[in-house]
């Protein structure tokens, strides 16, 4: 199991329905685009105000809960431009870009360290040679640190509650964009075939990509576009159904398996750079060259299992209810 797995029964659930019911009245299938989108961005407003509590009294998945609510809001603002107009939605998403990074940095310490401690585990006592374990925690440590003051500083800051203001007369108004008033049957289906394209194209694009590095970056773009396909898809589900939820599902797979393969990267070039730091401080650095390889190899059968999970995603039958 990896650290994208993991889920905590305390935290809101921001796919369930008493948070529809919190956030306003659940849209129907015959509703209008613009109080389908109102009312997923509402949703995603409740779960981020909810959880910063949470993330402030240190709850174990807080952090990542909050994270994903912060991006369900900017790829929401992001997908439906025809709904949320962009003189409304621009600015909005790019602070909510600044909040998702000061999390994202207390996220992925956490995330880093514990998932080298665990490929830890799985290596034989006889070949830990060296304070391994301790110079991991060492390191991971004064980052996390590091990364949690920051981001109570940001909380705490005039721009982050200028943030929640905008957000608050945002799911308080109505949409403005040019077609807002449509049944969303009409409008948000193409949005979300739209933000399929993108994925697919980048998806393309890392198959081709040079193996290393380039095809590593190509991976985390394709990522990112799957995930706003997923939450695109999510947003429209209330007037596309159970279609557009299996498809956000088979969105869910892609990036998760893309999300193990960037951990493995991101840990791949951690055990290199503690490697040098123990060889500088006169170690034995056998260890951590194991540890790089067994990562390596890892991001490589993930590029792998990626392709799978991705040619199974993109069966039209997943998406004929986009066209």
């Amino acid at each position: 199991m990896t650290a994208n797995t993991t889920e905590l029964r305390q935290v809101p659930n921001t796919n369930d329905s008493r948070h529809q019911v919190i956030a306003g009245t659940r849209p129907r299938r015959s509703s209008s685009a613009g109080d389908v989108v109102l009312s997923y961005l509402r949703i995603q407003a409740n779960a981020l105000t909810s959880l910063e509590p949470m993330v402030r009294a240190g709850e174990p998945d807080s952090v990542h809960q909050m994270r994903v609510a912060t991006r369900r809001l900017r790829a929401t603002l992001r997908s439906f431009g025809q709904v949320i107009a962009p003189a409304d939605g621009d600015h909005l998403a790019g602070e909510l870009r600044w909040l998702g990074h000061v999390l994202g940095a207390a996220r992925d310490a956490e995330v880093l360290a514990w998932h080298l401690a665990e490929t830890l585990r799985t290596i034989p006592v006889e070949l830990l040679i060296g304070p391994v374990q301790a110079r991991v925690q060492g390191h991971f440590a004064p980052v996390g640190a590091a990364a949690r003051t920051a981001l109570f500083e940001a909380l705490d800051s005039p721009r982050y509650k200028a943030l929640l203001a905008e957000l608050d007369r945002l799911t308080h108004e109505h949409p403005r964009g040019p077609r807002t008033a449509d049944p969303a049957r009409d409008v948000l289906p193409a949005a979300v075939r739209r933000a399929y394209r993108r994925t697919k194209r980048r998806m393309r694009r890392a198959r081709h990509a040079p193996a290393g590095t380039a095809r590593d970056v190509a991976l985390h773009r394709a990522r990112k576009s799957a995930r706003s396909a997923r939450y695109a898809a999510e947003a429209a589900s209330p007037a596309a159904g159970k279609k557009a939820q299996k498809f956000a599902g088979q969105m869910k797979k892609v990036q998760s398996v893309l999300g193990d393969h960037q951990d493995a990267v991101l840990a791949r070039q951690a055990a290199r750079d503690l490697g040098v730091g123990a060889y500088l401080a006169g170690e034995n650095a056998f260890t951590y060259g194991l540890l790089r390889d067994r990562e390596d190899r890892q991001a490589s059968g993930l590029q792998a299992d990626a392709g799978r999970v991705w040619r199974r995603a993109s069966r039209r039958r997943y998406r004929r209810w986009m066209h």
